[in-house]
């Protein structure tokens, strides 16, 4: 029986720099199989998930040996805390290796949402060409309101201002004296709502925060703003986002993240038609070079945690 098990993918190398040093099971196809996966944990002392993998009372007690678990990304909704400590099992997420990939996943989806030019390629090929119907507008002027000014949303405030955005954020818990306010100014949450023209959240799934983003804030935003989710599923009320584009109550909204993962086909079926949507399957933090920052830190971290308790 392996002393790590991976449940989803990771880096080669850093898989290779597991293996080399202890018995490894990596096997991404296990995150759909939970049976099997609760079969393969019988003595792991360690796993290793992305966002997937549900760790809940249930699996952590087919596995009674476990340790740690390392969490390839920095969210935790998958796992339950409470019920990890009571077992103490130790939890990793790999804090900062993927701040930049989220960042710029922010900064381009808003560019693409306030510009509106780029989904004219089959009509330009088919020889049409609607450029009355693509004007759209710059970044330059505009303001970005981040909902939460964690490290991401500091990336992003960071690559905001050099396209000429003026930046305010909200965060209750930031104290007032942080130098991190020296690159946003600090508003309430309805002032940043009317005021942005690009909201991008940045907020921990809470039940304070559950469809924070509902009907009412988003009546209070721009008609021609755009809304940007890269941080967790369940922050906006997707049916009130929906019925909001549908009727042109603001501009457009990307979201990277949703209260079901992978959408059924309901809750898929809400998001058809809209127009100025990018919807993508929760890859805001996943690029060839995050990928390799957090899967090495999630391996070190395993790592060092297993040697240390050898």
């Amino acid at each position: 029986m392996p002393d790590i098990v991976i449940s989803e993918f990771m880096d080669e190398a850093a898989v290779a720099r597991l293996r080399e040093n202890f018995d490894t099971l990596y096997d991404p196809s296990l995150v759909d199989r939970p049976a099997d996966l609760a079969d393969a944990l019988q003595k792991a002392r360690a796993l290793v998930v992305r966002n997937r993998t549900q760790v809940r009372a249930p699996l952590l007690d087919a596995a009674p040996a476990l340790e740690c678990i390392g969490r390839l990304g920095v969210g935790l909704d998958n796992i339950d805390t409470e019920a990890c400590a009571a077992r103490d099992v130790a939890v990793y997420p790999a804090t900062g290796a993927n701040d930049l990939a989220v960042a710029e996943y922010v900064i381009t989806t808003a560019l693409v949402l306030l510009r509106g030019a780029y989904v004219s390629s089959t009509a330009v090929a088919a020889g049409e060409w609607p450029r009355q119907a693509l004007i759209g507008g710059e970044a330059s002027g505009r303001t970005l309101g981040l909902v939460g000014f964690g490290a991401i949303a500091r990336e992003v405030a960071q690559r905001a201002e050099a396209l000429g955005m003026a930046v305010i954020a909200y965060d209750p818990f930031l104290p007032t004296d942080h130098p991190a306010w020296n690159g946003a100014r600090s508003v309430t949450l309805d002032r940043l709502l009317a005021e942005a023209d690009v909201v991008s959240l940045h907020t921990p799934l809470t039940p304070d925060t559950r469809h924070m983003i509902d009907a009412a804030a988003i009546g209070r935003m721009k008609k021609d703003a755009v809304l940007v989710n890269a941080a967790r599923g369940g922050i906006v009320d997707e049916e009130a986002l929906c019925a909001a584009l549908r009727e042109e109550r603001i501009a457009g909204a990307a979201l990277d993240v949703f209260e079901e993962e992978p959408l059924g086909a309901e809750t898929g079926a809400r998001f058809q038609g809209l127009k100025n949507l990018v919807l993508t399957p929760h890859i805001a933090g996943v690029t060839r070079e995050s990928n390799v920052r957090v899967s090495h830190k999630t391996a070190h971290t395993v790592l060092k945690h297993l040697r240390a308790k050898a």
